[in-house]
């Protein structure tokens, strides 16, 4: 059975009550949960993670290696400021898809750069929790191709 690592990064701890005008009032355990839902529904495993931490984070995506398929990953403000991160995923070539809940191109200009994005097969963002949705049904396809 395909298994995926959704790993959420900084801050996503407080959905549902930190910026509702730009985040939604969704929190991270009912995205998990439709994830979750989802999983079931494609006949896959998602196993879901959070970390505020960079180490904890980079850790999480070393530990995909012979136990994930995929990584689904909302790296939320180190999108833009880790290499770390990007190298993480390099590092392990599993297919990846970036998603966001806001568009983050919309968004302040520091936003609008990924260190992520090149190393992913694809990004989504702007539909709230939909992302996370749309995001795991793209990794999946990917995968069964």
């Amino acid at each position: 059975m395909i298994s995926v690592l959704v790993l959420n990064g900084p801050n996503l701890n407080l959905l549902g009550k930190r910026e509702p005008g730009v985040y939604g009032s969704v929190t991270l355990d009912e995205i998990d949960l439709l994830l979750t839902s989802e999983a079931n529904s494609l006949d896959v495993k998602v196993c879901c993670q959070q970390s505020n931490h960079e180490g904890g984070l980079i850790d999480a995506i070393h530990a995909t290696v012979g136990t994930h398929q995929g990584l689904l990953i909302n790296a939320g403000a180190y999108t833009h400021t880790s290499v770390a991160l990007r190298d993480a995923i390099a590092a392990v070539n599993i297919p990846t898809v970036e998603v966001h809940l806001s568009n983050i191109y919309s968004r302040e200009t520091f936003r609008h750069y990924s260190y992520i994005a090149p190393v992913a097969i694809g990004q989504i963002s702007g539909f709230g929790a939909e992302s996370y949705r749309l995001g795991l049904q793209a990794l999946i396809h990917h995968l069964r191709r």
